[in-house]
Order: structure tokens, then C-alpha cells, then sequence
């Protein structure tokens, strides 16, 4: 009885050896990718706009014959919208998943709380989305494929002084929001150097739904242009209870604002507003044209700037182990930081020394319910 149970061992362990060493080899011709994005939450939208893009190049890598003769496999945890659920998921991405390098995420809060987990561990991280220049400031590790705040808040004052003609100001910014307080900062000292005036300045906090206290003491500055620089999730609402109130001026955002959902949320309110972002659909450029038609053909929707730009996080990240020859973190670190003239759907990236990437920046303005592809703005 105990040689037959002692057999019986012997085989049972011989079989998950063999499973294990099958699981092993089948993991030898991948290369584990982590993704961090807010598929839930409050800014979901983003999440599955990015995933959707990420996803795209993947499947073109992996069409195209992969990398290094290995496919790439893409691991994705949800944020649920929360800096603390980010940090949770990159830890697990890279302890038990053991990726290779990550990507995420669209807040600049989130990672902001994942970055430094990614740069301890001398893991590659690519945000898509996250402007606030903290960012890489967390390390050598960390790199951005959108531009960076500072840039975004000087366009967008020198559009609004000097295109829209505007010269007073006021600002509603989202105080729990470290993208939204660095863009209102940015903004404010591009357009009072312009020789613009800052009349007034409000707040409020993401989850917020009633702003009319904010937006009365606002009107009673008498401002020609209202700069709310948050997601629309709170600025839809925002600027439609604003127009309640017969505020009737220009209403100014950032890249936070490019969402499907800011029309659907504001409806003919968000008409006479204006905002930066990354990528615009509309633009002519083939290379847009060609990802756009794509995307449609996929999702049966016109793909925004978090889709583009998690398209082209994901491409530089493939092109820079293709670049490194190994997944070896420093590497690929190196081979990241050395990105050139990069042709993304989102324009020619380059990473510069601060891991940051200078590329061009697209105005959009909403007009009769549509979104309108204003000018492209080279850095």
C-alpha cells in the first residue's frame, strides 16, 4: 500500500513537473507585457479607449511575426479609477506576473502612485497619458509618450490670448487632481506673462456634481474665458450648468476634456468651448487616416487621443526591445530613452533627456454638438 501511494506520488509530482516545464517553454516564446488602466471608474472611458488602442499594437506586432521570434502577450489589471488600486496593480504585474516592462497609466495621480514601484524594481514604465511633469521625475525607468503640462498650459493660454482675443480669465480647477492643479498652474503663468489677468480662481474635487457656488462666484468676476482644467467627467457637467447660469463665454480645457462622453454628458452646452489634446481624427495626415479607418473597423466608433496614444505607447515600447535585442531591463531602458523622430499616430516623438516626449499638440473646439479639428501645434 505505501509503494503503491509512494508511486503514485512519484508520478503525480513527475506530472506537474511536466506541466510546469510545458508552461515554462510556452512562456520562453512570450514576452509579458503589463498594462495599468482604469477600465472601471470614474474615468473608464480612458481606460477602455487605451486598452483598445494597446490591443491594436499587439495584434499588429504579433501579425507581423512578433518580436525576437516571440509573440507579445499583454497582462491587463484594472485601477477602478483609484491611485491606490494602481499601485496594487503594477505590484502584482511585475511580482507575480514578471513583465518585462509596463505601460499605464492615463492619470497622473495613478501614476504618479505606480511609478515609483515600477522604478524600484528597474521595471520599464511608458505612461500614455499623464502630463503632469512629476511623473518621470520618479526615475530613470519612467517615460511619457504624451507631452507634458507645462507645454499644454502654454498653448492653451496662447490660444485663448491671442487667437480667441481674450484678455480675462477665471479658473476651476479639481483640487484632489494633481493633473488638474499642475495644468491650472501652467496656464496661469503662460497667460498672465502674455499680459493676460487671472480675475478669479474656484475648486472642486472629482466626484463632484452640483457647481453652481463655484460658478456664480465666477460670473460675479466677470470673465471672458473659464479655463477647467479636470476631466469630463466634471467639466460636461460644469460647463452645462454654466450656461444655466447665462455664462455664455468660451469655456477652455486640457487633453482631460477628449472623451466621446463630454458631448453626450454637455450636449449643445459644450458648443463655444475649446480644448488641447493629442490626436484629432480628423486629422488629414495618412497615417491618422489609415489607424482611424481601423480603429472604426474594430470598435464601430472614431477612436480618440487616449486610443492613439495607447497605440503608440505600445509601439514604442515593441520597438525598443526590437531595438535592445533582449527584454534585459536596463536595455530596454536605454533602448526607450533613445527613441528619435519616432512616426507615431500622435505625430513624431522624441524622448528627451528628461524621458519626456516633445511632439505636437492638436486644438479642438466643439461646434453645433461635433467636435472640430482646429490647428496642430509643433513643440
Amino acid at each position: 500500500m505505501h509503494r503503491r501511494k509512494k508511486i503514485l506520488s512519484t508520478v503525480i509530482i513527475a506530472l506537474v513537473s511536466l506541466i510546469i516545464s510545458c508552461g515554462q517553454q510556452a512562456d520562453q516564446n512570450e514576452i509579458l507585457i503589463g498594462e495599468y488602466s482604469s477600465l472601471t471608474g470614474t474615468t473608464a472611458t480612458y481606460g477602455l479607449s487605451t486598452h483598445r488602442g494597446l490591443m491594436m499594437a499587439v495584434d499588429e506586432t504579433n501579425n507581423a511575426g512578433g518580436i525576437l521570434g516571440k509573440k507579445i502577450k499583454l497582462l491587463t489589471e484594472d485601477t477602478q479609477s483609484k491611485p491606490e488600486e494602481a499601485a496594487t496593480a503594477v505590484t502584482k504585474l511585475i511580482s507575480r506576473d514578471r513583465v518585462v516592462g509596463v505601460i499605464g497609466e492615463v492619470s497622473s495621480s495613478r501614476s504618479l502612485a505606480a511609478a515609483p514601484i515600477c522604478q524600484a524594481n528597474k521595471i520599464p514604465m511608458i505612461t500614455n497619458a499623464s502630463t503632469n511633469p512629476e511623473v518621470t521625475k520618479k526615475g530613470d525607468y519612467i517615460f511619457r509618450v504624451c507631452f507634458i503640462d507645462p507645454f499644454q498650459g502654454e498653448i492653451m493660454a496662447k490660444f485663448t490670448f491671442n487667437s480667441l482675443g481674450l484678455k480675462r480669465a477665471a479658473i476651476l480647477k479639481d483640487i484632489k487632481n494633481d493633473y488638474s492643479i499642475g495644468l491650472a498652474q501652467f496656464f496661469e503663468e503662460s497667460f498672465k506673462s502674455l499680459g493676460g489677468e487671472i480675475v478669479a480662481t474656484q475648486a472642486y474635487s472629482e466626484g463632484d456634481a452640483d457647481f453652481k457656488a463655484q460658478l456664480t462666484a465666477l460670473k460675479a468676476a466677470n470673465p471672458e474665458a473659464v479655463i477647467v482644467p479636470g476631466y469630463y467627467t466634471e467639466a460636461a457637467l460644469i460647463v452645462k450648468q454654466a450656461r444655466e447660469l447665462n455664462m455664455n463665454m468660451p469655456f477652455v480645457g486640457g487633453d482631460g476634456w477628449d472623451s466621446g462622453k463630454l458631448i453626450e454628458i454637455g450636449g449643445e452646452s459644450m458648443n463655444n468651448s475649446y480644448f488641447s489634446t493629442a490626436f484629432s481624427s480628423d486629422d488629414p495626415d495618412p497615417v491618422v487616416q489609415n489607424f482611424a479607418q481601423k480603429y472604426h473597423q474594430l470598435y464601430g466608433e472614431k477612436p480618440d487621443a487616449l486610443a492613439a496614444l495607447g497605440y503608440d505607447a505600445g509601439l514604442i515600447m515593441f520597438d525598443a526591445i526590437k531595438r535592445a535585442g533582449v527584454t534585459e531591463s536596463s536595455k530596454l531602458r536605454d533602448a526607450i530613452a533613445a527613441t528619435k523622430n519616432f512616426r507615431g499616430v500622435t505625430g513624431l516623438i522624441t524622448i528627451d533627456q528628461h524621458r519626456n516626449a516633445l511632439k505636437p499638440i492638436v486644438i479642438l473646439a466643439v461646434e453645433n454638438g461635433k467636435l472640430v479639428y482646429k490647428e496642430t501645434v509643433q513643440p
